[in-house]
């Protein structure tokens, strides 16, 4: 939406160009062409000097309560922060998140010292300012970033980056001579504070280091940097050397101690299933046995047929000693079949013996016309 350019403020310090008043007929239309937020995240943050704001409309003063309802609506509200950003943390990204969110429509400028002004006024950084700028640079909340940013803000640096507000912890960050750096930026109404992440500091993270210097130093030895890079002493490298040694053996032997006691486990489960599956069987064996050759078993009565039938087979019934004795009859019965058959008998002992069995064979054939 263009913007009228006007000096006048309403009472409430809003400019007439946004009250309900109509504008004059002598007011110029401008508008506003600031860079917009982005919108993708496939390529890295601009840095300031590459695409700068060069837009030529007036920007007019807002308050915190304007920002927040969403004022102006032609133009995102263009938030600055600053700092060091070493060895750059989630406290550093949690940071620019809070000044990203201040308002409904925000467009974060991130201002990095160089090393110059770092190591003059707070200490070596561990990361130089190349490394630095481009660690910002792929931070998804940033829109912008301001390389060699002031260590002090002035009105030239913010009019040159057409600043509306300043984003800080509330903390009095004392130094340059200076017990708040930020105390004329506050004082302006330009100051929206942000809340630190309690447990997380570049001061932490480098305290931790020094703190096991020994451990991080017999690390990279081990990885192949050399004691030169890693300006250690010849003494102190074949130390930690000889300590990387006694670790790598402590290492092996916690290995095997780990797979002998895996071995046992496995040994012990394989036992206990052996032993379950052997108790199983010899239940089953046990019974299978009882029941065949227990006390009602079917061995038992198997071996009893068997047995009576070999009793059988081996003692027949008894005949009868001698014949029963023919008995004559005085009645006439039936002659018996195949009677012509002589009678098989011993042959007579004696001729008188002969002659008798003669006639008494002659007598039973009479008896029997």
């Amino acid at each position: 939406m263009p913007v009228l350019t006007t000096d006048a403020e309403s009472e409430t310090g809003i400019p007439k160009s946004l009250s309900n008043e109509p504008p004059s007929e002598t007011m110029e239309e401008i508008e506003h062409t600031c860079p917009q937020p982005r919108l993708t995240l496939t390529a890295p943050a601009p840095f300031a000097d590459e695409s700068s704001c060069q837009c030529q409309a007036p920007h007019e003063k807002l308050t915190i309560a304007q920002a927040r309802l969403g004022t102006p609506v032609d133009r995102p509200v263009r938030v600055y922060a600053d700092g060091i950003f070493d060895l750059f943390h989630s406290g550093h990204a949690r940071a620019l998140m809070q000044a990203k969110t201040l308002f409904p429509n925000s467009y974060l400028l991130v201002g990095v010292c160089s090393d110059d002004l770092t190591h003059k006024f707070k200490g070596f950084t561990v990361m130089n300012e190349a490394e630095r700028y481009e660690a910002l640079r792929h931070c998804r909340y940033v829109d912008e970033v301001i390389r060699d940013a002031p260590w002090t803000l002035t009105p030239e640096f913010l009019e040159k980056h057409k600043i509306d507000f300043v984003a800080h912890d509330d903390i009095p960050y004392s130094s340059a001579g200076s017990d708040d750096v930020y105390k004329h930026i506050k004082e302006a109404g330009m100051f929206v504070p942000t809340q630190r992440t309690e447990g997380i500091s570049t001061s932490d993270i480098i305290t931790r280091i020094v703190r096991d210097y020994d451990v991080y130093a017999r690390r990279n030895l081990q990885r192949g940097y050399t004691a030169k890079e890693l300006n250690v002493s010849f003494i102190n490298e074949k130390k930690y050397r000889f300590q990387n040694q006694v670790d790598k053996m402590k290492e092996k032997v916690k290995n095997v101690e780990e797979k002998s006691k895996e071995f046992v486990n496995r040994v012990e489960e394989k036992s206990h299933d052996l032993i379950q599956k052997w108790e199983e069987k010899s239940r089953e064996f046990i019974g299978n046995f009882l029941e065949l050759f227990g006390p009602d078993g079917a061995w038992k009565q198997m071996f009893q047929e068997r047995s009576s039938r070999m009793l059988q087979a081996l003692s027949p019934k008894q005949s009868p000693v001698s014949s029963p004795t023919r008995s004559r009859s005085p009645s006439r019965s039936p002659s018996p079949t195949f009677s012509w058959l002589p009678n098989k008998t011993s042959p007579p002992s004696s001729p008188k013996a002969a002659s008798a069995s003669i006639s008494s064979m002659s007598e039973g054939d009479e008896d029997e016309k």
